[in-house]
């Protein structure tokens, strides 16, 4: 049986599962307007989550083929995943922000192949060990989650009200989590009368009591900019963290009367959780400083950062996540000056200054 949630005020959420994983579900937000409901989000291509998001949608005395439009916060599987079925089901449009669209682009036309060869240089680079890599060289040619994605049909625009008739939906940049997140601000009085400003469809941003993943936006066509390539020139590579904490700022200062977050439940008072996750990184910083006394290659600062588990018990898949976010917090400390590359060639390792 689907769970349902009312949000008032013409917002309703739908709980649908991610298969094997410990986030339990996907909240997927259904925004009635005048011309019919507005999804947020559609949840994980498997199916099981298209029969909760089906029956879900019946609960809520819809249907999937009445659906009008789809926004995506952002191109991971878990909340774009079955936006095509959706809109093969209900001839509804498909919006997504311009640079997660281009992700989408790319993930369909990467061969599986090239895709591992790319991770496995990548990886090599950060000094991961071979036991590591060895799976990803050659012999395995398994599909790759999330490699054929629907293409949006619309663009977001930050800054933008959507096209939701009778509804202001603003759509609010807020990269960090993936280049082309965003958040919705629903600029309408809260149903209850919360203090504050309106309501915020934060997606992965801003969770209740999670830290979301921050890792490096990988492009196997990309020769260049990943730390543990070469030393980093300050200008030339992208900052995940660092736009992730400009972004929070400003959804701290927007300061909504509630949170609507993509995991989890609804919360209040979002400045006091920008607040928590400030100081979570600049305390995770400082402390990947004193890991960097001596040199370290991303792979060994990964074994050496706090996880949620100790580092043998984190699965294979999961190890390469984690090394993705050690080298998005060492361009955040060689982008503050606060830590360099020690040598060239492969792997490099990285110093505090």
């Amino acid at each position: 049986m689907a769970k349902t949630f009312e949000h008032g005020g013409g917002v309703r959420s739908i709980a649908v599962p991610i298969p094997d994983n410990p986030l339990g579900h996907t909240l997927v937000y259904v925004v009635d307007t005048d011309r019919g409901p507005v999804l947020i989000d559609t949840g994980w291509d498997d199916p099981a989550s298209w029969d909760t998001l089906v029956a879900g949608l019946a609960a809520l005395g819809t249907a999937v083929t009445e659906i009008h439009g789809v926004v995506i916060t952002h191109h991971h599987p878990d909340h774009h995943g079955l936006s095509g079925r959706v809109r093969e089901a209900s001839g509804a449009w498909l919006a997504m922000h311009a640079a997660d669209a281009a992700i989408v682009r790319r993930a369909r036309r990467t061969d599986p192949g090239r895709w591992y060869t790319y991770m496995a240089a990548k990886l090599t680079a950060a000094g991961a060990p071979e036991e590591h890599v060895a799976p990803l060289r050659g012999g395995r040619r398994r599909a790759v989650p999330g490699l054929s994605p629907a293409l949006p049909d619309r663009e977001i625009v930050p800054g933008e009200l959507l096209d939701l008739p009778g509804r202001r939906l603003r759509a609010l940049w807020t990269p960090g989590h993936t280049p082309g997140h965003v958040c919705l601000h629903l600029e309408e009085a809260h149903p209850a009368r919360l203090p504050g400003h309106g309501r915020l469809f934060s997606g992965d941003h801003l969770l209740p009591g999670i830290t979301p993943h921050i890792g490096l936006y990988e492009d196997p066509d990309d020769d260049g900019g990943a730390p543990a390539r070469a030393k980093p020139s300050v200008g030339e590579v992208t900052d995940p963290l660092g736009d992730y904490l400009a972004s929070l700022e400003r959804i701290g200062a927007l300061d909504p009367a509630e949170i609507l977050p993509a995991h989890q439940h609804a919360f209040t008072d979002a400045p006091s959780r920008v607040r928590d996750l400030l100081a979570h990184h600049e305390a995770r910083l400082t402390g990947l400083l004193s890991l960097l006394a001596e040199p370290l290659t991303p792979w060994q600062l990964a074994e050496r950062m706090e996880w949620n588990r100790p580092w043998e018990q984190i699965p294979y898949g999961s190890r390469t996540i984690a090394v993705s976010e050690a080298e998005a917090h060492l361009r955040r400390l060689v982008k503050l000056g606060r830590a360099e590359a020690v040598a060239e060639g492969e792997p490099v390792a990285y110093a505090a200054v």
